[in-house]
């Protein structure tokens, strides 16, 4: 019998898979446990709908990673930070710091956990960043630290 579930079952699949599960299975534990439901037309047609959706926001999300990667490919960032002497700055630049450098510049949301610094920023001079935008889809940038 063929069923789309409603909810993770072990060893069967996860939420909104459409699965084929044996006939006493599904009609005695799947579906009196609101599981999973009968995979009957409404039921394929709405299973249909959710899958078009899910992807064509994949989609959407992909072309505006994509869109985002070339306003920022290659940019350099301007940091001003305040320095004992040798260089050495009060504290570091963040990743925090970079993520609201991005959003003033250019007004793109980063979350600060998808910007990744190639190593600690704790002085003068310029450093190679990552952002990572979505899946596979990454914006190299330079972060350039001079004193405030």
């Amino acid at each position: 019998m063929k069923v789309i579930l409603l909810q993770d079952v072990k060893a069967l699949g996860k939420k909104g898979d459409l699965v084929n599960a044996s006939d006493g299975y599904a009609r005695n534990f799947l579906l009196p446990k609101n599981l999973a439901r009968e995979a009957n037309a409404q039921a394929m047609n709405e299973y249909r709908n959710a899958e078009n959706s899910k992807n064509f926001k994949i989609a959407t999300e992909k072309k505006q990673a994509e869109g985002y990667k070339a306003q920022l490919e290659g940019k350099t960032f301007e940091m001003k930070a305040k320095a004992g002497q040798g260089g050495k700055l009060f504290g570091s630049i963040t990743a925090k710091q970079v993520a609201e450098e991005i959003k003033k510049q250019y007004n793109i949301n980063i979350d600060k956990r998808k910007v990744v610094l190639e190593s600690d920023i704790k002085e003068f001079g310029s450093y190679k960043a990552d952002v990572k935008l979505y899946s596979g889809i990454v914006a190299n940038i330079t972060v350039k630290v001079s004193e405030a």
